[in-house]
């Protein structure tokens, strides 16, 4: 686990958070809020009770503000980053519909560094994806996966992988209108992203791991993701801020999992869920993880979470929030996490 140094001067210090209610937002003002800044999130609605949680934050009645702003309404952006010393933004569409995905991803951050042109904050740190990066048919599979690499947008729009396309542009976009007006901008690139709930709902990323302990789905697929605990992915986007060399992108993953393997450390932590033993392609060779790179977030001092406790603490928390039955307290007993 990282432990971010505290002393640093921060307090005073206003960051703007965008999406506040957000699975990787809500950890960001959660962490920001234990370090000392002053927070401005922005949320659609402030008074939707799907947002209660932030309230609940250490600290987030003396120092949280959440701000009414649609990414669309540059008016609206304007007024909840002025006076902030720092933007993260991390709101952006979760969808495959290229028109809710596209438009909104590239405005919304365009107006968002401008607005942070205009209050001339310190720096503006981006939330992108490992969708801007990995998305390449022409990548050897001994190619190791890095900062420098960027997903073939043609091969997104003919795969109809709008996500992938979406945040490329959009992180494109950013970096275009950084360098047009000045902006300090830097990128945090993270990968499938898993780890404890702070907000009531099941996002997507956490739905991926929801189906296979809730009997939805009955085979696991023949494919190999990347994943990365949400806090890590935090505390990525504070140091960045922080550490006044930090400069670029910044690939944020722990390991590249089989999904063989996601459910074989499911079942052994969590043997009384449905959890499927069957993969849904048994012709085909087993795909192999992709190589990549981290090193860069290491350098800044990031310690990642193991992705089998990473996995754990995912399960824990669906418990938790009512989201999946708790096991009896024998079968309790018995789950032992061995990383």
């Amino acid at each position: 686990m990282t432990v971010i140094d505290s002393s640093s001067q921060v307090s005073g210090q206003t960051i703007c958070v965008t999406g506040a209610g957000g699975f990787i937002a809500s950890w960001m003002v959660k962490l920001l809020l234990e370090k000392g800044y002053n927070v401005k999130g922005t949320v659609r609605n402030p008074d939707d009770p799907k947002n209660a949680h932030l309230r609940e934050l250490e600290g987030a009645k003396e120092r949280l503000v959440l701000c009414k702003a649609d990414l669309l309404d540059y008016e609206s952006l304007k007024e909840a980053i002025n006076g902030c010393e720092g933007v993260f933004h991390t709101a952006s569409p979760v969808t495959d519909d290229p028109e809710q995905m596209v438009e909104p991803a590239v405005i919304g951050t365009k107006n968002v560094i401008v607005a942070a042109a205009e209050a001339k904050v310190r720096r503006v740190v981006f939330t992108s994806s490992i969708g801007a990066v990995y998305m390449d048919p022409n990548r050897s599979p001994d190619d190791v996966v890095d900062e420098s690499c960027w997903s073939d947008l043609e091969f997104c729009k003919n795969t109809k992988n709008w996500y992938c396309y979406g945040k490329a542009v959009a992180e494109k976009a950013a970096w275009e209108e950084a360098v047009a007006r000045g902006v300090d901008l830097v990128v945090v690139n993270p990968v499938l992203v898993l780890g404890p709930l702070l907000q009531s709902t099941v996002n997507a990323s956490i739905i991926h791991i929801l189906k296979y302990l809730n009997g939805s789905a009955k085979t696991y697929a023949n494919s190999v993701q990347a994943y990365v605990h949400v806090r890590d992915v935090a505390l990525a986007h504070i140091l960045v801020y922080e550490t006044p060399s930090a400069s670029g992108r910044y690939l944020c993953a722990e390991s590249v999992l089989h999904r063989g393997e996601v459910v074989e450390i499911l079942a052994k932590f969590f043997p009384e869920y449905p959890i499927p033993t069957k993969c849904s392609d048994e012709k085909n060779p087993r795909k192999k993880p992709y190589k990549f790179s981290n090193q860069k977030l290491k350098d800044l001092g990031l310690e990642f979470t193991p992705v089998k406790q990473c996995l754990y603490e995912t399960v824990k928390s669906l418990q938790e929030k009512g989201h999946l039955p708790i096991p009896t307290q024998q079968q309790e007993e018995s789950v032992k996490i061995q990383s």
